[in-house]
């Protein structure tokens, strides 16, 4: 098992959504045999993009695996999706690696994404490679993109191999270190040319600044290399291979996924670059316990996606954490402290799937059909040695819109249908607006949320309806008022009787709600007062301008009186109801309005035009901060404003702006915002 371990990678495919991830993917698995022709995600023929919404829309909506072999090696990949709306879960999908290849578009080099998307490398601690994608395109430029790796991102990158031409004329690649060319042919496959003559020079200076920086990751061959101005080859694979374990190197191929070429290098790249699963560094557990990736060891498994397969049923998908799987077996759920049962471990590639032969071991990814129990973000591991990964934390959700059926009456078949979604994509929240009652589909954008309800309607056949949910509004007072509420009423027999007298005082935003209970003298029964807070906190959540909560107000019950006989809870209550409703005739009621902090990254170009549309939009814009071509701006804004900022962003920006944003405060409205909002809902009413 060590032996196999030792010459086995396991490693995500990461980039921005058209960066061309899938189609390098796809290109690898030509490359190693396991499919026996190219398919292109225009045609919606790859492998890996399956789901009909990702050919629908040409790009990957979940991610993707591969198992397979080069050179008879073992790989283990994960192909990510690269689309802002559809990255939330990365960090667990980071969990399932021990490498990165990086993707970059040598058209539309780093990106504001780009950044973010390195963050999350970086912070998972993975080794990585840079694939320089698209070198065929009309625009490509590869000094642009190599560059900006270093100028933006700050890797201290290595060029293991130059592109010879570019655009239509890209046609092979020279390897830096061994100083050798190679010319791609139409099927993939290349063959050694001698290095072009005009490139000699620029290869030769390269070479001696890799070598440089690939020294500089020892301090042994440091120290060689200051001395004797040279090193051995085998001396600069084993500098190299330490600097991108310490990840302080960042090694640079090239090439084009489309066009089938770099494949191979890029395939021996990782081979000898990247580590096995016994490198990975020991997994820390929520007690403070750590296990190592070692064969040996306890058998423990992460749970990092959950697919749903239309034959196989549910699908989890688990990283081996530590140990080896040895066919069926029983392990212990420790999130849940349950007994699962585990079946017979699946391979995949892409949709399909084939048993795992032999054991299983560190750094494999496995399909495990029908757990009764596992979801996303579990551990499974040996009873008699429990283990428990500590899970990542998922970024908080930007927009939510409001489901409903088409046909009324159906409400109960549409929540059902979209909730099992939510095992598979961690990132979607299911909920109920408590004023509307609106079934609520919260996620991280427009378009993840409409593909989401896309796929509920094909898979558990119902229509729905999207709908902009209605902003969380705010009522509060300004000013005091002291107010009877009194309810009498006789109508033969045992009547209804209670009197209070309540004085109803606004307070500071974020203050809340207090009751405070003032009676002396026995003017109200005891039994009786808490009727009374609970009727004016029921009204409270009625509202009086537009049926939105009151918040920040204080209550003091102060006098009142009762009737023996015809006095009861349910009289207070609405006597407590009927108090507040006066003190808002009385008092001036205002209107709040959510706002939320929104952080945008965009180019710096347009810094200019996102800060007039923020100000166009109510917002107050708080600073910005310009760091290598990327400028990142906070603004507190109105939710209503922002509610559909996603398009609207991208148009400005030409795809390449992110944002997120989260609830921080409540503020005043503005007579505007007022009037139309208490005119909805009159409107509504009629």
């Amino acid at each position: 098992m060590s032996k196999a371990l030792e010459t086995q990678r396991t490693y995500a495919i990461v980039g921005t959504g058209g960066c061309g991830k899938t189609s390098l993917a796809e290109m690898l698995l030509f490359q190693s045999g396991v499919i026996n022709r190219l398919g292109k995600v225009e045609e919606g023929s790859t492998t890996l993009d399956y789901e009909p919404e990702e050919v629908k829309r040409r790009g990957s909506v979940q991610p993707a695996f591969a198992t397979f072999e080069w050179q008879k090696n073992r790989h283990f990949l994960i192909d990510t999706p690269g689309d802002n709306n559809f990255i939330g879960d990365i960090q667990y999908l980071l969990k399932g690696a021990d490498s990165a290849v990086f993707v970059v578009d040598a058209v539309d080099g780093v990106r504001p994404l780009t950044k973010r998307l390195w963050n999350f490398v970086k912070s998972a601690g993975l080794p990585a490679i840079v694939f320089i994608n698209k070198m065929d395109r009309d625009r490509a430029d590869f000094d642009m993109a190599f560059n900006g790796l270093s100028s933006m991102l700050g890797m201290r990158t290595v060029l293991l191999y130059m592109p010879i031409g570019s655009k239509q004329d890209f046609k092979g690649v020279v390897d830096i270190l061994g100083e050798k060319a190679f010319s791609f042919e139409a099927d993939g496959k290349f063959s050694e040319i001698p290095i072009p003559a005009d490139m000699a020079d620029e290869v030769s200076m390269l070479r001696e600044a890799t070598i440089e920086n690939i020294a500089e990751s020892d301090e042994e061959l440091m120290e060689k290399y200051l001395e004797t101005g040279e090193l051995e080859p085998e001396e600069i694979a084993r500098g190299l291979h330490i600097g991108v374990l310490k990840g302080e190197l960042v090694p640079v191929v090239v090439g084009s996924s489309l066009e089938n070429k770099g494949g191979s290098q890029l395939l021996d790249t990782i081979q000898n670059l990247f580590p096995n699963p016994m490198e990975h560094a020991a997994w820390e557990g929520t007690e403070g316990d750590t296990r190592a990736s070692d064969p040996d060891a306890p058998l423990a498994m992460f749970a990092f996606k959950t697919l749903a397969d239309p034959f196989a049923g549910q699908l989890t998908v688990m990283r081996v954490l530590s140990g080896t799987l040895n066919g069926e077996t029983g392990l212990r759920n420790v999130n849940k402290d349950e007994s699962e049962r585990i079946g017979t471990p699946l391979y995949m590639v892409g949709k399909e799937s084939a048993p795992a032969r032999g054991g299983v071991g560190p750094g494999a990814i496995i399909a495990l059909p029908k757990l009764k129990m596992t979801k996303t973000g579990d551990t499974l591991a040996d009873e008699k040695k429990p283990f428990r990964l500590v899970q990542p934390t998922l970024p908080p959700r930007l927009i939510s819109y409001a489901l409903a059926p088409k046909e009324k009456g159906d409400e109960d078949k549409v929540y059902a249908a979209v909730h099992k979604l939510l095992d598979e994509d961690i990132t979607l929240r299911l909920s109920r607006a408590e004023e509307s009652s609106d079934i609520l589909i919260s996620g991280m954008g427009q378009m993840h949320i409409e593909t989401s309800v896309e796929k509920a309607m094909r898979r558990y056949k119902c229509e729905i309806e999207l709908k902009t949910p209605k902003v969380p509004y705010r009522e509060t007072i300004k000013g005091k008022a002291q107010v009877q509420g009194r309810h009498k009423k006789q109508s033969g027999g045992r009547g209804q009787f209670g009197d209070c007298w309540v004085e109803i005082e606004g307070m500071p935003h974020g203050f809340g709600y207090e009751f405070e209970d003032a009676i002396v003298g026995g003017v109200i029964p005891r039994q009786y007062i808490p009727a009374v807070d609970k009727g004016i906190q029921e009204s409270a959540q009625r509202g009086y301008l537009a049926g939105y909560p009151l918040v920040d107000f204080r209550a003091k019950l102060y006098d009142g009186s009762y009737h023996n006989v015809d006095s009861s809870e349910m009289a207070f209550k609405i006597a407590g109801s009927l108090a507040l409703k006066s003190a808002m005739e009385k008092v001036k009621p205002a209107l709040l309005e959510p706002i939320v902090l929104l952080s945008v990254q965009i180019p710096d170009e347009y810094m200019g035009d996102v800060i007039g549309d923020l100000s166009s939009r109510r917002g107050k814009v708080l600073g910005s901060d310009s760091q290598q071509g990327i400028t990142e701006i906070k603004a507190h804004v109105p939710m209503n404003e922002v509610l559909r900022y996603a398009p609207d962003l991208r148009s400005m920006t030409g795809g390449q702006g992110v944002f997120t944003m989260e609830l921080t405060h409540y503020e005043e409205a503005p007579p505007p915002v007022v009037d139309r909002v208490v005119a909805e809902y009159q409107s509504a009413r009629d």
